[in-house]
């Protein structure tokens, strides 16, 4: 019997929707899935981590406090995780723990995690591997994005030339041609701007499906005035977060007039296009997209890139067996197995780091 290599990958990204816990076993090529866990943050805990993205009073004191919270949360969703697989926290080799991004300037050589990765490990009794960026950045990369890795591993079987479209707060893409490295970079906002404009003007956390979005239509002025922003014609590498791409970002953009139901669809619209874009001009020749991340459930945003990206198919992560809200929490536990065995885990062609390095800082257990 093969013996089992267990690890826990825990991500909670720039939508602030909650953590997604997985158990994967790598002991048999590529990896395996067993059991997955959600722990849902609750609006306070959602409105305070937003607050902490930008300069306020008390930095310090809040980062933390919250950092607290967020490895109780963390640790909750690991206990879920472990009890679904009815496997022991003793079995568990690492959990890797990306942490709650609350600011990343790695033009300014620094890149903050939150999330006591120690006490995550004191409460769980396993292994922690996390601060998985900041190793890239001070190598002189970006930092991000680090999942173009995981997913040459993951989508093997996909043909080539093909993208990997990654659409959280913010969107990223993978390109893998048939022979060349494997590319990838930060495309701009995917959710984190039409989340938080549909819940100042309906109260709700998300667009489910894209409903509000699909009742109007863009706004032609409006959207050419976002496509200008420089970061959109910066070359790679490239990385962004919420420190841009936020209301005020999006207020800059606005008259004031506008239909907030018309500003929703074009915001849909901004990310399908610079998703598109960044596509077609990095690798035109792509014959397939794969996207993944919680954008892969708004069915106006998918039906919109299958429109944009036509004649290619644009098919959903579940496709290749892999649900896309696990897509990047495998990639954490697949970056943890890699630090606890010494082997690299960036890639210098897609962040621009000077070489591959050893990603993540261990607490032991």
């Amino acid at each position: 019997m093969v013996n089992r290599d267990l690890y826990v990958g825990l991500m909670s990204g720039t939508s602030l929707d909650g953590a997604d816990a997985v158990l994967v076993d790598f002991s048999q090529p590529p990896f395996k899935v067993i059991s997955h866990a959600h722990v849902a943050f609750d609006p306070a805990l959602r409105d305070a981590l937003l607050a902490l993205t930008v300069s306020g009073p008390d930095e310090i004191e809040q980062a933390g406090r919250l950092g607290r919270v967020l490895a109780q949360r963390y640790a909750d969703a690991v206990k879920q995780v472990l009890a679904h697989a009815g496997t022991d926290a003793s079995n568990v080799k690492a959990i890797g723990c990306h942490g709650q991004t609350v600011r990343h300037r790695p033009g300014q050589g620094f890149t903050l995690q939150i999330g006591n990765p120690a006490l995550l490990a004191e409460l769980t009794g396993i292994a922690v591997v996390a601060d998985f960026r900041s190793r890239d950045v001070a190598a002189d990369g970006q930092g991000a994005p680090l999942v173009p890795a995981f997913h040459a591993v993951a989508f093997e079987r996909a043909s080539r030339p093909c993208a990997v479209v990654n659409i959280g707060g913010i969107a990223n893409v993978t390109l893998m041609p048939k022979a060349s490295p494997i590319l990838g970079f930060d495309t701009g906002p995917g959710n984190c701007l039409m989340d938080m404009w549909v819940q100042r003007h309906t109260g709700k956390h998300f667009d489910a499906a894209g409903a509000w979005a699909s009742g109007a239509k863009p706004l032609p002025g409006l959207r050419a005035k976002m496509l200008d922003e420089p970061f959109f014609l910066k070359p790679a590498p490239k990385s962004s977060g919420r420190e841009l791409f936020n209301e005020t970002w999006l207020r800059s953009c606005l008259t004031g007039s506008e239909n907030a139901q018309a500003v929703q669809a074009t915001l849909l619209e901004l990310t399908v296009e610079t998703i598109s874009r960044s596509i077609e001009a990095a690798l035109p020749a792509t014959s397939r997209v794969i996207v993944c991340g919680g954008g892969a459930y708004n069915d106006a945003l998918m039906r919109r890139l299958r429109e944009r990206l036509t004649p290619r198919p644009v098919d959903t992560s579940s496709k290749f067996g892999l649900d896309p809200d696990q897509v990047e929490s495998v990639a954490f536990a697949w970056l943890a197995k890699r630090c606890i065995e010494g082997q690299p885990g960036n890639l210098p062609e897609v962040t621009g780091a000077k070489g591959l390095r050893t990603l993540g800082a261990i607490y032991p257990r």
